[in-house]
């Protein structure tokens, strides 16, 4: 099926609902991709760009059914990579010796994947034009390294079409083939993701590249790109959110991920987490494990985020597999003006976390203190976690906090506790957090049925319930639940809780 996009020219390309992964599993694909060719017919017919190498017959079957492929004057290869190429055997195999116009560069890509050196290419270079009839011509522009050394795009004249490669496209799969036609939050989750996971690296060159294109003073009245939609609602709407993120973008966010051996490590990240609201409300704090998570969404939060905070349990003196190969991916992707911090447990030394710090040091980031505690945090532990977590909402805010009221650990409903010492955060590249458990019976005096009520989180223990989801039977008193009772609720420990007085209604 041809999709016509304006005037003489029509898609050609191929959809893609099953992929799953791109780059072998670099890339995760959620939403599908599509192969977007174009056929031209002026004075002169073109066709810009194949499809991936698994739709070749279907897509020799569809120009076929348009035209005789021998109508076809020459083939405009923007990009080597196969999901561009990768039909052109199949194709120049019913149509030899057609001129093939590419980047240098592109010749050496093309030869290498399909091992056709005496195919009749023809190097182009920036501002070299082709006329192809009707008072239209096909502009060159070299982009490498967008995103790779052989990338071009090519302007139509008259048309005021830009077919942009992959710049400004995103792997996404719709029946419908333009911008204006499809969810727009989906469309744009897309084009952040797509930027995100496989352009921030260029960042510099998408700005410098973007004023060199717009230095021209073609008039974009259609962008259509290689993956994805076609841009015809407000076309340059792409390009300036392009501007932007390749400006070290950011939002008011933070970014946590991790991974855990025994879930000790995931309990300080869900501390932490807390912390960080405790103080400023308005930033927005994701958590992450790197192991059961989709890995290009956490970079596309570590694109969008101010700061991050790595965790991981030591194993065998360095950190989780996951976590270090997120890190070195993001180290690839180069990201700019973001703050960083490690945290971890650990049961004999504590490695993963140092090690953690020392990447995210190498690969750019302003790193702050770290933080580890050993084996399975307790109550304290936790607290201690929890504060790490105000610090660092302190220290990164974009908020004048002096306007945020206060956070007030105690409900209103309960009965007064004795005041208790606040529990200092021990932060420290080397040295590790050590927590000793705890009871709440310094907090207040209570009878055997008293209730008892978390701080934290306002989960109230009732002893004619108990918690049998940890071993604590029905008609159990709070002094003789475990000193390792956690809450159910915020996962904090016994040295949390006071006496629980309902309110009476008068």
């Amino acid at each position: 099926m041809t999709i016509h996009i304006k005037n003489n020219i029509h898609w050609v390309g191929q959809r893609d609902w099953e992929i799953k992964d791109f780059h072998g599993t670099e890339y995760k694909i959620t939403q599908g991709t599509s192969y977007n060719s174009y056929l031209i017919r002026e004075e002169k017919t073109v066709l810009i760009d194949t499809v991936d190498q698994r739709f070749s017959m279907q897509f020799l079957q569809q120009l076929e059914s348009e035209i005789d492929l021998n109508e076809i004057d020459f083939i405009v290869i923007n990009h080597a990579e196969e999901d561009h190429s990768g039909a052109l055997g199949a194709l120049l195999a019913k149509i030899p010796d057609t001129p093939i116009y590419c980047t240098e560069n592109a010749i050496d890509s093309i030869t290498g994947l399909h091992h056709h050196p005496e195919w009749n290419f023809n190097v182009v270079k920036t501002g070299d034009t082709i006329d192809i009839g009707n008072d239209k011509q096909l502009i060159f522009i070299e982009s490498p390294m967008l995103h790779w050394p052989d990338s071009m795009m090519t302007y139509l004249t008259g048309d005021g079409v830009l077919f942009s490669n992959d710049a400004f496209g995103q792997h996404y799969c719709d029946e419908h083939l333009f911008n204006d036609e499809v969810d727009q939050n989906e469309l744009m989750e897309q084009c952040l993701r797509y930027y995100s996971n496989i352009l921030t690296p260029f960042s510099a060159l998408v700005t410098a590249k973007i004023n060199e294109v717009l230095s021209f003073n073609l008039p974009v009245e259609m962008i259509a790109t290689s993956h994805g939609v076609v841009w015809r609602d407000n076309p340059t709407q792409i390009i300036h959110q392009y501007l932007e993120w390749a400006n070290n973008y950011q939002e008011d966010r933070i970014t946590i991920f991790y991974d855990s051996m025994s879930n000790n490590t995931r309990m300080m990240a869900d501390a932490i987490a807390q912390g960080i609201h405790d103080v400023d409300p308005a930033v927005a704090v994701k958590v992450f494990n790197v192991a059961r998570q989709d890995k290009n969404e956490i970079l596309a939060h570590v694109f969008r985020s101010k700061g991050i905070l790595v965790g991981s349990s030591t194993m065998n003196n360095v950190m989780m597999p996951k976590v270090a190969g997120m890190l070195e991916e993001i180290t690839g992707l180069r990201f700019k003006d973001k703050k960083a911090g490690a945290f971890g447990s650990y049961g004999w030394n504590g490695g993963a976390v140092d090690r953690i710090h020392s990447r995210l040091t190498d690969a750019g980031f302003t790193t702050t203190v770290s933080l580890k505690s050993k084996w399975r945090p307790d109550g304290k532990a936790m607290q201690v976690c929890r504060e790490h977590g105000r610090q660092i909402a302190k220290d990164w805010t974009w908020q004048d906090l002096t306007k945020i009221e206060p956070l007030v650990l105690k409900p209103t409903n309960i009965a007064k506790a004795k005041p208790k010492s606040k529990p200092q955060p021990q932060f420290s590249n080397a040295a590790p957090l050590v927590s000793e458990s705890s009871t709440a019976n310094d907090a207040v005096a209570v009878n055997e049925q008293q209730s008892m009520i978390c701080t934290v989180c306002n989960w109230v223990y009732d002893p004619s319930l108990g918690e049998p989801n940890q071993g604590v039977e029905p008609n159990t008193p709070w002094s003789e639940v475990p000193e390792f009772f956690l809450c159910p609720d915020c996962a904090l420990g016994k040295d949390v809780f006071i006496a629980y007085q309902e309110q009476k209604v008068s």
